[in-house]
């Protein structure tokens, strides 16, 4: 595939994160077609989804898969795992056309508890910008270590594209640790209260980015239906990114 290059025009998306959790809602009923409702309302190019597999036995997706792509156009981001999981430890990504992913991994991170993160970099032919999806630690100590990890990972990384880390940080605070720990060369992107759905009062979804990327607009979607389909209301954000130069 031809590198991109500074001529390359500006790729214009909305992104979004998602805790779901495996789509069971606040009245404590399982309804993946709820979760489908809500991301047609926000109308993303691609979501970083959290919980999206089921925890124990077989771990099954928890989204009508066939319904997300039928009726909204989504596919799922593959990664290791069995057939049947969305993702890998409960993280997924979808993403819709003209978007195409290039390049997909799974992330081990730091960790007390089974979480990690998924990697891909997408294309729309022309420029290349990458997606972590993750959900952090609940120990302000660890998640600090992951997000360093993240950050250390994207700043070494041999193929330098725009990046974008998306996810529930489990950060309670405006800034704690975890958005400390990012670093120079990082922005945290802090949408809003998104926890708990009935009232929210705790920012614990979060965007992080690096690179050539224009941050236009980031907010917590609050509708009727989002303060019912899951515990956590998902985070958007528009942006404009810009190929690196030698990219």
């Amino acid at each position: 595939m031809p590198a991109d290059n500074a001529s390359s025009p500006p790729l214009h998306i909305r992104i979004a994160s998602y805790n779901i959790r495996k789509a069971v809602g606040l009245d404590w009923r399982r309804n993946g077609q709820r979760i489908l409702d809500v991301l047609e309302e926000i109308g993303a190019d691609v979501v970083a989804l959290q919980e999206a597999d089921k925890r124990f036995g077989d771990r099954h997706g928890t989204l009508p898969a066939d319904r997300l792509r039928k009726a909204l156009g989504y596919h799922f981001v593959r990664f290791c795992g069995h057939p049947h999981q969305h993702g890998w430890h409960g993280n997924a990504i979808l993403y819709k056309s003209p978007l195409r992913p290039i390049r997909a991994d799974t992330i081990n991170m730091p960790r007390l508890e089974p979480r990690g993160a998924v990697e891909a970099v997408f294309s729309d032919g022309k420029t290349r910008f990458r997606l972590i999806g993750t959900h952090l630690s609940l120990l302000g100590a660890v998640r600090a270590r992951q997000v360093a990890f993240l950050s250390d990972k994207i700043a070494n990384t041999p193929d330098p594209v725009p990046t974008i880390i998306a996810g529930d940080f489990n950060e309670w605070r405006e800034t704690g640790k975890a958005h400390r720990a990012a670093g120079a060369g990082f922005r945290v992107i802090t949408p809003g209260a998104s926890f708990h759905a009935s009232r929210p009062t705790a920012p614990l979804d979060r965007f992080v980015t690096s690179g050539n990327i224009d941050v236009k607009n980031a907010s917590v979607h609050s509708t009727p239906l989002a303060r019912r389909a899951s515990d956590h209301l998902p985070i958007y954000m528009d942006v404009v990114i810009t190929a690196e130069k030698g990219g």
